[in-house]
């Protein structure tokens, strides 16, 4: 998944046509839909580069994890790239992602000593019949505690909180790999519930957030997206809106352009970034990446805490946190791919910002949204960086204060969360 795409537009940023082998299920099956169901994305040209999901047919969604398929020298990637993710991460090309204590460094977060008593919820469709084991295998890896009969950490259920799972699919089972070693690696003292919907249409999913929230989720994480269509708010409001809980969603890995749920109300839109380690100051670097998502929501009305100009309705993201493939996360995922893999999208920064709601606690005594954009100050703003054309405006290029790419920045500690 390596994309060096520097000074590239973002809306020829990722290889939208390129995805993965699935198990069990070839294609999308035809989804129940209406006429104001969304189109699926454009094709877009291809790089050296694989979506882990295949494009969305309407009415359904597309994970947005993406895996490195070819190997990139060594003098390819930044020179200041961390090296303390887990010895066994290293590929032949020298790839050394980002590990569970290289992502609390950036973002300044007291991990080891919160999230007791806190339960990230993550939905995502199909099964991931490895989950359990590959995230052993991860926590061991990166030192944190095991998940054992002392500390039941992790339980998987399907969208009615049973055990019926439904079919497997290699796609989505990195997806559901990335999405609860992140969650992980911000929150080891979380426990994580992972929540299969059926398939990855929209019903199924928003079934399964609610069910996350029946089951005592007090964050859930939403790593994928569709487009949006004119009765979104009618249809999926109610599933992403639960007071007390936070839910979480990626604005996508298209470049410029708004998705849902990200944009649904009330949901925390979560745009992605590029993290360098650095010399000095924080001892990190971000810009916004260009293949995050950002942009003026086609129907869902401006919030009273939203005021940029820029856009007349409600403007995404809100936050944001690493993301770039070219910088890229360990994941360890047996499920069709041999283990330890790099992995980025913004389905890498939805469960981390999950996460670090989780490690707040805070989520049952505040209004997520409003509690965010009054606490700017206590997140890094994240001041260069484009996702694509909009006429040059802050909704597509990152500045000082909000902007479309990043929204307000990216955590600082959990002042703001």
């Amino acid at each position: 998944m390596r994309i060096l795409l520097r000074g590239l537009i973002a809306a020829s940023v990722i290889a939208a046509g390129t995805s993965a082998a699935v198990s069990g299920v070839s294609a999308d099956p035809p989804a129940r839909t209406s006429p104001s169901a969304p189109a699926a994305a454009p094709a877009l040209p291809q790089w050296p580069a694989q979506h882990a999901c295949t494009l969305p047919t309407p009415g359904r969604a597309q994970c947005l994890a993406i895996r490195d398929t070819v190997p990139v020298p060594v003098n390819a990637r930044p020179n200041a790239r961390s090296r303390t993710a887990p010895a066994s991460v290293a590929g032949p090309s020298g790839l050394h992602p980002y590990g569970a204590a290289d992502l609390q460094a950036a973002y300044r977060l007291p991990s080891q000593l919160l999230g007791a008593r806190q339960t990230i919820g993550i939905v995502d469709a199909y099964d991931n019949p490895n989950a359990a084991a590959d995230l052993a295998a991860y926590r061991a890896a990166n030192g944190l505690p095991p998940c054992d009969a002392d500390f039941p950490c992790f339980k998987k259920v399907d969208q009615r909180g049973g055990s019926n799972y439904p079919q497997s699919d290699s796609g989505w089972a990195l997806e559901e790999s990335l999405d609860v070693d992140m969650a992980s690696a911000i929150c080891p003292n979380c426990t994580v519930l992972l929540v299969e919907a059926d398939d990855n249409t929209f019903e199924n999913l928003a079934a399964a957030v609610d069910e996350a929230v029946a089951l005592g989720a007090n964050v859930v994480s939403n790593s994928y997206g569709g487009s949006e269509y004119n009765t979104e708010l009618a249809d999926l409001t109610s599933h992403y809106n639960h007071p007390g809980v936070v839910v979480t969603a990626s604005t996508g890995d298209w470049g410029f352009g708004v998705s849902i749920p990200a944009a649904v109300p009330g949901v925390i839109a979560v745009g992605g970034t590029t993290l360098y380690a650095s010399p000095g100051g924080r001892s990190w670097t971000e810009t916004a990446w260009a293949g995050g998502g950002s942009g003026c929501s086609a129907y869902v009305p401006k919030p009273s805490w939203q005021s940029d100009p820029s856009c007349g309705k409600r403007s995404v993201a809100d936050v944001a946190a690493v993301a770039d493939p070219a910088t890229p996360v360990a994941v360890y995922d047996t499920f069709d791919v041999p283990g330890w893999v790099a992995v980025g999208g913004t389905s890498a920064s939805s469960p981390i910002i999950a996460g670090v709601y989780a490690l707040a606690g805070n989520t049952s005594s505040i209004t997520p949204d409003s509690y965010l954009y009054g606490h700017r100050r206590d997140l890094f703003d994240v001041t260069s960086g484009t996702n694509g054309f909009c006429g040059g405006g802050a909704l597509c290029t990152a500045g000082p204060g909000y902007d479309g790419p990043t929204g307000l920045g990216t955590p600082n500690g959990i002042g703001a969360f």
